[in-house]
């Protein structure tokens, strides 16, 4: 089926649930459950968490009258450990949060943060300047501020006697 192969956003990874299909079905309690339920056998289903699986960060984007704002939750995540990648036309984030408690798997009884790798890649709606860029971090969100293209922007130039 389609809806096991796609891949689970960083928010279904975060919280242990599942994307309900758009349509007149029915939820059933086996649709959102934890990795721990898994693991112990309840809440049926064929979902299977891969290791190397990389979640799909959540985002927020919007624009001012200068410039594409992008916001993601980052909280756990050291700044070294993000990686920004930006074109005239596109941005990706990278990270990993790495999870830094040894707790023995039978110790847990709800298990629901996401820890591990994670990307996002955003197509923007136009073109921005990818060398006037800003990026911060604040108590776990993170901006980008893109400074867009000005294609109404004129520079009159002097010509010069040689």
């Amino acid at each position: 089926m389609e809806k096991e192969n796609r891949k689970r956003t960083f928010f279904e990874k975060l919280t242990g649930t599942m994307r309900l299909e758009e349509g007149p079905e029915e939820v059933s309690p086996s649709k959102h459950v934890t990795k721990l339920e898994k693991k112990n056998g309840q809440g049926g289903g064929n979902w299977i968490e891969e290791e190397n699986d990389e979640a799909e960060l959540t985002i927020d984007v919007y624009q001012t009258a200068s410039d594409i704002v992008i916001q993601a939750m980052v909280a756990g995540v050291k700044p070294e450990d993000l990686e920004l990648t930006i074109a005239r036309d596109m941005v990706t984030i990278q990270g990993k949060r790495g999870e830094n408690r040894n707790v023995d798997e039978d110790n847990y009884f709800v298990r629901e943060l996401y820890w591990g790798k994670f990307s996002r890649t955003i197509v923007l709606p136009q073109e921005i300047e990818p060398e006037e860029v800003e990026a911060v971090e604040r108590h776990g969100l993170l901006t980008i501020k893109l400074q867009k293209v000005d294609k109404d922007k004129k520079n009159v130039i002097r010509v010069k006697s040689i």
